[in-house]
């Protein structure tokens, strides 16, 4: 459980012999030597919440937050930071019933935040103090990532990637009150991060109306138990998805496309070890957003790579369940060989491989 926000920076000190406990308030600490924060403000004093030591922080009234707010204007699970491997910070409303507003306008989708920017959540105002962000410009903004990147990587690993995007999300942003746009969508970031996360894994980045999911999978190879549970994962998403209407008085049912590649590339941990902040870079990484972008050409909602379609062959996922395709993509010389298809087709192998294995294990008993 993460530690509620201490209120002031106190020193105690005892004294002797009377036992008088004295509670002297030491100098607080400025943003500068906080370094990336967000200062709120109450009367006299102002109170820095630190963004460092994490990637992902998150923002309510629960304990079980990183930043404990008492404001009863703000819900249980409010918002979300978080910093991304080129050193920007995000902010992410997680469905709060009263909003989160960046400089007066309501956020409906992860924003990207400036130094200095005024943050409300609830009636609790913050300001985020960032003056490394100042200096980053657009014209030394690839080498600083790659010096970013660079410093970080340290080993090899096998990885698959899913991205998931929300599909006509556009069409809804035109149909729909801003209110019940931003709690829509923040909700579903919210299911989402707990799906991923109950199949082991976590949402590595937060991008517009879309996620990006990382699995470890090792040096070796990938077995097809551990592609069995991403593939689950896909499948609630889509299921969690389809029943969002139910919640919220959407103009339709929301529909997802994912794109999922598995393969090698270079991860740093740039985080703690109770939150690794896993960076993977390189190919692997942009095939995934690739092959999510080609559902849309192919009119399928499912796309995966080869690696990925070899070990859920490995389960029963054929021919019968993904079908081949030679696919132009942005950004590569050659077609690119996908395996798509329809979450149905999923849901179909799934089921009959559930019932498979209670087959086996009935035959067992």
């Amino acid at each position: 459980m993460a530690e509620p926000l201490t209120a002031r920076f106190i020193k105690t000190f005892f004294t002797f012999p009377q036992f008088l406990l004295v509670t002297v308030a030491t100098p607080e600490p400025t943003p500068s030597q906080l370094g990336p924060c967000l200062v709120l403000k109450g009367g006299l004093n102002q109170q820095y919440l630190s963004l460092n030591g994490s990637n992902c922080w998150t923002v309510g009234r629960s304990d079980d937050n990183n930043f404990v707010l008492g404001d009863r204007w703000i819900s249980r699970n409010h918002a979300m930071l978080q910093c991304m491997d080129t050193g920007e910070y995000y902010l992410i409303d997680l469905g709060s019933r009263n909003g989160t507003f960046i400089n007066g306008r309501r956020v409906s989708v992860p924003v990207t935040l400036h130094n200095g920017d005024a943050i409300t959540f609830g009636q609790t105002e913050l300001n985020f103090y960032c003056p490394a962000l100042e200096t980053v410009s657009t014209s030394n903004y690839g080498e600083n990532h790659n010096f970013t990147a660079t410093a970080t990587l340290h080993v090899r690993r096998l990885i698959s990637v899913l991205v998931v995007d929300i599909r006509d999300y556009t069409v809804m942003t035109r149909q729909l009150d801003e209110k019940v746009l931003s709690e829509a969508i923040g909700t579903w970031f919210r299911y989402a991060g707990d799906i991923i996360g109950e199949y082991g894994s976590w949402v590595d980045k937060y991008i517009g109306d879309a996620v990006m999911a990382v699995w470890i999978h090792g040096t070796q190879e990938v077995t097809p138990q551990a592609m069995l549970r991403i593939a689950k994962a896909m499948s609630e998403l889509n299921r969690m998805t389809s029943q969002l209407h139910e919640e919220f008085p959407l103009p339709f049912p929301l529909k997802i496309g994912a794109g999922l590649n598995t393969g090698y590339a270079m991860v740093g941990n740039a985080g703690s070890s109770d939150r690794p902040d896993y960076t993977p870079l390189g190919d692997t990484v942009n095939a995934a957003f690739r092959f999510e972008s080609s559902t849309k050409q192919l009119g399928l909602d499912i796309s995966i790579g080869e690696t990925t379609y070899q070990a859920l062959a490995q389960l029963g996922a054929g021919d019968q369940t993904f079908k081949r395709y030679s696919v132009e993509m942005k950004g590569y010389e050659r077609p690119l060989i996908t395996h798509g298809c329809a979450f149905s087709d999923l849901d179909r192998f799934l089921n009959h491989h559930s019932r498979q294995n209670q087959s086996s294990v009935s035959v067992q008993s």
